[in-house]
Order: structure tokens, then sequence, then C-alpha cells
């Protein structure tokens, strides 16, 4: 019976043996001293925060979300058609795209409504408050981010100013508490005091994952805020350790609960394996396998009918983990911003995803002195002054050289 399952399996285990692609050593694929890992995570977030921008700036009222988040797609697909296009050892090209999809969530809606085009419901209105979310990899290396802006051309007051600017300033903070030594539980603790300067909640089973090559969720975590439900292990930030930072907060508890929305947002489960019955689900899983065997995607990337039909067997054998649409109290307002660091061998922290500074004026502020005395510290890099040249003569051409 066991050697029946292993061959109705081909299909399955065949694509997920693809995965035995390149049985690199990990700690090799993973290490920040090889400048070419250090470039192509630099490039995915230099390609994460150009689309950001771009969908920005179509952010409007009476937009549609289908329409930003098809957007998004597209324009990460179009930038990363037109970098790494030649061949590497073994004639093998660069794996490279959407890291995770666009995701477009409004007010009280916490995340993850990446909508199918036949089934959006959301159209955008003058103040709404928007939260983008996208990701973008370069040969599996992640740049990840999310960003929170209100629609049209008010700035933020009130509870919206107040639940963007607790999100915004616990960022500011936890991109400069990122050094080696620090602990998931200093950057938790950190989240709650800010939060509570606001008079807003950190979102509960929000989490910022440690990321890896092809893995947007490795075991090293940061919590938003505990809960009975949910606890996590206790950590130390590492040289070499790069992170996608996530701050959620709400005006309302920060209890997220499921929406009767569908589930458009998807990711692999390469731990489990089961012999698929229906032929509409082997084809969903083999096409989903060849393009994004380790990375979320949404389910608008392929024929949203097939999809949606060949996707319902594999969750239900758990070869493939949700990522529901949540939602806090309607009238609550909830903010996000996440960016995506690395922890240099240097110790300096290099932040690769971000937008701009958001418009929005709070009556509160962060209140802890040390956690003031932190937001003061300058997270530019400061520009190395080139040593003059000596006027005259031409002795000095390999000092020269050096400098350039």
């Amino acid at each position: 019976m066991a050697k029946k399952e292993e061959a109705d399996e081909e299909s399955v285990s065949d694509v997920v043996s693809d995965e035995a692609r390149e049985e690199e050593n990990e700690e090799e694929s993973n290490d920040l001293t090889k400048p070419e890992i250090v470039t192509k995570y630099r490039c995915a977030g230099d390609i994460a925060n150009a689309v950001l921008l771009q969908v920005l700036a179509a952010i409007k009222p009476g937009a549609k979300c289908v329409e930003l988040c098809a957007l998004g797609d597209a324009l990460v697909d179009d930038a990363v058609s037109k970098i790494y296009n030649k061949k590497v050892e073994g004639g093998k090209k660069v794996e490279k795209g959407s890291a995770f999809p666009t995701c477009i969530s409004v007010n009280h809606c916490v995340g993850h409504y990446s909508p199918l085009v036949s089934e959006d419901k959301v159209e955008l209105q003058e103040g709404d408050v928007v939260k983008i979310d996208l990701g973008v990899h370069v040969d599996g290396y992640i740049a990840a981010l999310a960003h929170t802006v209100i629609c049209g051309a008010t700035a933020a007051t009130g509870r919206k100013a107040d639940v963007v600017q607790a999100a915004y300033q616990a960022s500011e903070l936890a991109q400069r508490m990122y050094k080696e030594g620090c602990s998931n539980s200093e950057i938790t603790d950190m989240i709650s005091k800010v939060a509570a300067d606001f008079k807003c909640s950190p979102v509960e089973g929000v989490l910022s994952h440690q990321m890896k090559k092809h893995v947007i969720d490795a075991n090293k975590v940061i919590i938003n805020k505990p809960s009975t439900e949910q606890q996590v292990a206790k950590a130390e930030i590492e040289k070499n350790d790069v992170f996608a930072m996530d701050i959620v907060m709400s005006t309302g508890e920060g209890k997220p609960r499921p929406s009767e929305l569908r589930t458009t947002v998807f990711k692999r489960n390469i731990s489990e394996k089961y012999s698929l019955k229906m032929k509409a689900s082997r084809v969903f899983f083999s096409e989903v396998n060849q393009r994004f065997p380790t990375m979320p995607f949404t389910l608008r990337a392929g024929d949203e009918r097939n999809w949606r039909m060949g996707v319902v067997e594999c969750v239900k054998h758990s070869l493939f983990t949700e990522y529901p649409v949540l939602f806090d109290k309607e009238g609550t307002f909830v903010a996000q911003f996440k960016f995506t660091v690395m922890l240099l061998p240097s110790g300096n922290a290099a932040r690769i995803t971000g937008g701009p500074p958001p418009d929005a004026v709070s009556e509160f502020a962060v209140e802890d002195e040390a956690l003031k005395e932190l937001l003061a510290v300058s997270t530019e890099k400061k520009k190395k002054n080139k040593p003059k040249k000596k006027k005259g003569g031409g002795g000095d051409k390999e000092d020269n050289k050096d400098d350039n």
C-alpha cells in the first residue's frame, strides 16, 4: 500500500524534489559576507521600493483593490524580467519574481486582501486607511515591505493619525534596535509601550520572521503581541540575520477575526505529501510548483476558475498554508509598516525596503525617555570624505587611482 502511494505521488514529489533544487549548504547560501548575496537582497529591495511608489501613486478615490493588486504584481514581473537573465552554472537561470503577492487591505481589514478579479468588492474612498503589502525575490533572496497611506489628498488626523504614527514610530525604533544581542522580547516590549502611548493596540497573530534563501518564514521570530494562544521561543538578533520586521497596530482590540471573504493567498507546505485524487488538483499543484515552489502566491496568478477548484483538495490535505483575510472590529483602523533589514558581518544594520514617512499628525507621541533618545539617533549613512587631491605634479597617480 505504501509503495502504491509513492508511485501515485510521482507528480507531487517529483516537483517537490525540484526543491532538491541545488542542495546547497544552508550556511553558505545565507552568508552575508558574500557580496553577491547582499547584492541580490539589495536588488530585490530596490524593485520592491520602486513598485511601492508606483502603487502609492495609483491609490486614489474610485480605485479598485483588485486593480491595485494586479498593478503591483505586474510591475514586479516586469522589473525582474530585466535582471539576471544570463544562465548560471549548469545552464540554469536565476529564479526571480514575487515573494508575496500584492495585497491592498483597507481600514479595519488587517491583511491578505488580494481578491480575484471576479470577486473584488472594495472601491477606495476618500480618507480610507490603505495598507500595501508585497514582496520580491532574486535567486530566493527576499525583500518584503508593507506601507500605510491615507487615500486622497488629506493628511491623516484623529484616530487614523494615531494608529499610523503608532505603527510607524514602532517600526523606526525596531530598525534602531536591530543589533547583535537584541532579544525578540525587547522589541515586543517596545511595540507594547509605543502602542500604549498612542492609545492603540498591537495586533495579535503578527510575526516578524527571519528570512533565508527561499524561506520567507524561518524559525526565528518576533511577536507583535503575545497572547495566551500564541507565544514564541526566546531568540536574539545575530550577525547574518535577515528579518522582515512587521509592525501592525489597531485602534481597536487588535484581535483579528477571519472573514467570509475567500482566501486567495497560499504558500506550498513542503513538509507535507499526499497523493492527489482530482485531476484539477494535480494540474494546479504542478503549475504552482513550477512557478511558486517556495513563495506565497495568489490564485489570481493563474486561471482563476481552475486554480480556485484545484486548491481545495490541496488545502484539505495540508499541502498549502493559507493566508486568510482578517479583520478587526468594524469602525476601527489598522496600520502596518513592514521592512526588510540585514545585520551585516560588520555589525551594521542595512535596511533595504521602506516607503516615505506618513503624512499623519497625532496628538500623541512616544513618551518613554530611552525610546525618545533612540528615535533621535539618525539611521542615515555617513558619507565618507574623500581625501583631497594634491595640487600640481603627477606623482600621486597611484593614490588617485585608489580614490576612484
